[in-house]
């Protein structure tokens, strides 16, 4: 089963995670398989690219909780 998640990165007490998508056996921080944008905790920043994210979609990837949270936030889906 894929799913599309976060993939923390940066240096401990300054996280920034990645959007990826990957096989929800596969590890936080192991290889993805497409990423899909970032989202920086300090800064709020969130960027995703919409067009893969609904490609993804569509191929059957299920979205965390959280990131699920944020496409609502970007208006990629719906509530």
């Amino acid at each position: 089963m894929l799913k599309i998640r976060l993939k923390r990165n940066r240096r401990k007490k300054q996280p920034s995670y990645r959007l990826v998508v990957m096989p929800a056996s596969y590890r936080r921080n192991g290889r993805a398989i497409d990423e899909l944008g970032y989202y920086n905790v300090i800064t709020k920043q969130l960027k995703i690219d919409s067009v893969k994210v609904t490609k993804w979609l569509e191929k059957g990837a299920k979205p965390t909780e959280t990131v699920n949270h944020l496409l609502i936030k970007s208006k990629i889906l719906k509530s």
